[in-house]
């Protein structure tokens, strides 16, 4: 089958590599229709992310047909059209049992940090992704879920991770009727978080980007306010005065490792790999939100140590909230949102490229080209 491959930070291929096949009674073998390239895809196709082998294929986005299944599967069989989570859950140990399935403690050898995960290097279990033709699903009793026939598969493919940790940011932040949220980030995530924290309760959503396009985007489908810091001298000082001095009730970091905005954190991490990636909008989160509010952090950070303000997030009396999101959790409410007509999560896609242009993909997606904010890839 065609696959891409990893050859080294900024390098990506397709090449052919054997099909999958089952190796357990309840894997399942599932043939792509869909990938995307996530934000977080960037921190491996940058080099950020350790134990990220050569010839490793990356993609955790993705929907497609059930071609095989194993003997020990119930919930799927052969032709259904399934999304699947990003994450690999067992479905049965002490973490997916309380719903953690993002921590589940069965399918990846260094379970003490994160659970599996599709396509995201060895750290997280080494299971290739689905930016190829096909992908083994371990576990297809806990993870993939039929796609009701109503729903668009471009919409399905937002809900296997950015959609669905989107909204889990939101959840996070702990939002009360009325409060003001920041979301620093105008990527797929942050409008997810953004449009979510409306459902949440949230009185005012302000949403910090760099990118003109992105902003605008922030504009017309989260219908937020928003704030170019590029364009102000501390963008802390502007999340006080636009919260009265007093900060922000909670702040949503959908920014993760490689975050813009500080020369010193972005050496460190992107480019000496002394940090598992620029903590700069994790501390403007402890900075901008009030004392005793909440700040969220779901954007993806490596396993390595950062320079966090974690003494000034205690002294202001502020609770964190993070993980990787536990996207299947949230789909049964996603989907009334989608039924309902509150949301259309693939208003955000705005490239579709064929799978063997994916060097040209992951280019113009990592360089924000042509107002790239969500690549669709097609096998």
């Amino acid at each position: 089958m065609r696959a891409m491959t990893y050859r080294g930070p900024y390098r990506v291929r397709v090449e052919e590599k054997p099909d999958p096949r089952i190796e357990h009674p309840n894997d399942a073998v599932v043939r792509v229709e869909r990938a995307a390239i996530c934000g977080s895809d960037l921190h491996l196709y940058h080099g950020m992310m350790p134990d990220t082998r050569i010839g490793h294929t990356f993609g955790h986005e993705f929907i497609g047909v059930v071609e095989q299944v194993g003997p020990s599967v119930r919930s799927l069989a052969v032709g259904d059209r399934v999304m699947v989570p990003f994450h690999i859950s067992c479905g049965s140990c002490w973490f997916c049992a309380r719903g953690l399935f993002t921590n589940c403690h069965n399918v990846n050898p260094n379970a003490t940090a994160v659970g599996g995960i599709f396509g995201y290097s060895h750290t997280t279990g080494g299971y290739d992704g689905g930016q190829a033709e096909r992908v083994r699903v371990p576990f297809a009793d806990v993870g993939p879920q039929v796609i009701p026939e109503w729903l668009d598969p471009d919409d399905a493919l937002m809900m296997t991770d950015a959609l669905g940790t989107g909204y889990f940011g939101a959840q996070l932040a702990s939002i009360r009727e009325g409060d003001t949220v920041v979301v620093l980030g105008a990527g797929p995530v942050g409008l997810y978080a953004a449009k979510s924290a409306w459902f949440m309760g949230a009185g005012r959503v302000i949403v910090v980007d760099q990118l003109e396009y992105r902003l605008e985007k922030a504009r017309t489908f989260a219908h937020a306010e928003t704030i170019n810091f590029a364009e102000v001298d501390d963008v802390v000082l502007e999340m006080k005065k636009q919260t009265d001095f007093l900060g922000a009730d909670s702040v949503i970091d959908a920014v993760g490792a490689e975050a813009d905005g500080n020369f010193t954190q972005q050496l460190t991490s992107a480019k000496l790999k002394l940090q598992g990636g620029s903590p700069t909008a994790l501390n403007w989160a402890i900075d901008g939100v009030r004392k005793g509010g909440t700040v969220s952090a779901m954007g993806a950070y490596g396993p390595i140590p950062n320079a966090v303000k974690f003494g000034d997030a205690m002294n202001k009396g502020v609770t964190i909230h993070m993980n990787q999101a536990p996207v299947k959790r949230q789909w049964p409410r996603l989907l009334e949102h989608i039924q309902a007509g509150h949301l259309k999560p693939s208003e955000i896609i705005t490239h579709r490229i064929p799978l063997e242009h994916i060097d040209e993909a992951y280019h113009l997606f990592s360089a924000k080209l042509d107002d790239c904010i969500k690549t669709v890839i097609v096998p």
